[in-house]
């Protein structure tokens, strides 16, 4: 049977959000509950669209109401990001009447959304550095083939150093940077000791950080070089004109 508590909630709700459109009885009956859409334009100035359908379950307010979120202005996985944090507020509350609460908390979640966004889409526009130290090369042609075509269809720039440690410095967007040492861990590209086609598994990345101003200057491409020394090697980095990074990463290059 429908709970009194979901129909005078809904009473008053509709008193509060009584614009055209705003709320919207999808569903009254008295063995599936009420069905509630409540269309907001959250998210500041930008002024989003978001519509909020809402299922209060006939034991409701004793259980939280099912929850969707779509929305034209958001992505698909930005709504279910907000959909999981609301559903994550209403366990959280009392059991009672709770969706103008939800509602408000909405806002709230739209724009930590909206945030997370941006920060990725910095975290793309920005330069970054990587330095991976490879364990093996057997198969020369083979590997620094597909090192180089793995850096054309990322648009990496990198430089293969070849000497008593094998280092990969990459420079370029941080998801890309990303997605280059997963297909080294999940792609056969050289071969074992055995001739038998295998995964780069014991790749390690010894530094990730944002490319500062004037490092990686003349990185252009991808480079293969060969050292014999560490102070070769320390050259190369100079060169680049990121000897702090080789200073960083020179613990691990003599354990």
């Amino acid at each position: 049977m429908m709970s009194e508590a979901a129909l005078e909630e809904v009473s008053v709700l509709s008193s509060i959000y009584c614009g055209e459109g705003e709320l919207t009885v999808r569903q009254q009956d008295a063995q599936d509950g009420l069905m509630v859409q409540i269309n907001s334009s959250v998210g500041g100035e930008r002024g989003l669209d978001v519509s909020l359908l809402l299922h209060l379950h006939p034991p409701y307010p004793l259980c939280p109401p099912a929850i969707s979120v779509s929305s034209s202005s958001l992505s698909r996985t930005q709504c279910q990001d907000i959909r999981q944090k609301l559903l994550g507020q209403a366990a959280a509350l009392p059991p009672e009447p709770m969706v103008h609460r939800l509602v408000e908390r909405l806002q709230e979640c739209v724009e930590v959304t909206e945030m997370c966004e941006e920060v990725k889409e910095e975290e793309e526009e920005e330069e970054w550095t990587a330095v991976l130290s490879l364990d093996h090369i057997r198969s020369r042609s083979r590997y620094v083939g597909q090192l180089q075509r793995w850096s054309l269809q990322l648009q990496l720039t990198g430089r293969l150093l070849l000497g008593r440690c094998i280092l990969m410095i990459l420079l370029g967007a941080r998801p890309s940077i990303k997605e280059f040492c997963r297909l080294l861990k999940t792609v056969k590209v050289d071969v074992d000791s055995s001739g038998r086609k295998c995964k780069e598994r014991m790749m390690k990345v010894l530094i990730e950080s944002p490319l500062s101003p004037y490092a990686g200057h003349g990185l252009q491409g991808f480079v293969v070089k060969s050292y014999e020394s560490l102070p070769e090697l320390s050259a190369a980095f100079q060169e680049l004109n990121m000897t702090e990074i080789y200073q960083q990463i020179l613990p691990s290059l003599s354990g």
